[in-house]
C-alpha cells in the first residue's frame, strides 16, 4: 500500500484529497498486478508518436504497409518496425492479402485511448 499522510495542520481540503488518494490507492489494490502490467505494457506500446499516427489513419480504415508509409511520410521499414511492435502488444492485426498484408486495429476500444489522448493535448493547447 502505498502510504498516505497527514498532519494536524492539514486543512479540510486537504483530508478530503487524501481521501481521494485512499480510494485510489485501494481501487488499484484490488486489480491483480498481472493486469496493471498488461496494461502499462500496452501504454507503452502506444507511446511513440509513429505509432499514434498508426492507430489514427488504421482507425480511418484498414491499410497496407505502403499506404501507411505514403498517408505519414515515415520510411518502410520504420513503419514496419512500429508495426511489429503494436502487432506484438495485440493492438493491430495483419491479414494477407496476397502478396500485401493488410493491418486492421484489434479492437475498437484501443483507438479511443489515442483519440482521447489526442484530444487531451489538443484541448490543453489551446489554455
Amino acid at each position: 500500500m502505498f502510504p498516505v499522510t497527514s498532519d494536524a495542520t492539514s486543512s479540510p481540503e486537504l483530508t478530503a484529497l487524501h481521501d481521494v488518494d485512499r480510494a485510489t490507492v485501494t481501487a488499484v489494490e484490488t486489480r491483480p498486478v498481472v493486469t496493471l502490467q498488461a496494461a502499462g505494457d500496452l501504454l507503452r506500446a502506444l507511446a511513440a508518436p509513429v505509432r499514434i499516427a498508426i492507430v489514427l489513419e488504421l482507425r480511418e480504415h484498414d491499410r497496407c504497409v505502403h499506404e501507411l508509409v505514403e498517408t505519414l511520410g515515415v520510411a518502410q521499414p520504420l513503419i514496419s518496425q512500429h508495426l511489429r511492435v503494436l502487432k506484438a502488444a495485440g493492438v493491430v492485426r495483419g491479414d494477407r492479402h496476397g502478396r500485401e498484408v493488410v493491418y486492421r486495429l484489434v479492437d475498437e476500444h484501443l483507438s479511443h485511448i489515442v483519440v482521447d489522448a489526442v484530444a487531451h493535448v489538443e484541448e490543453g493547447a489551446g489554455r
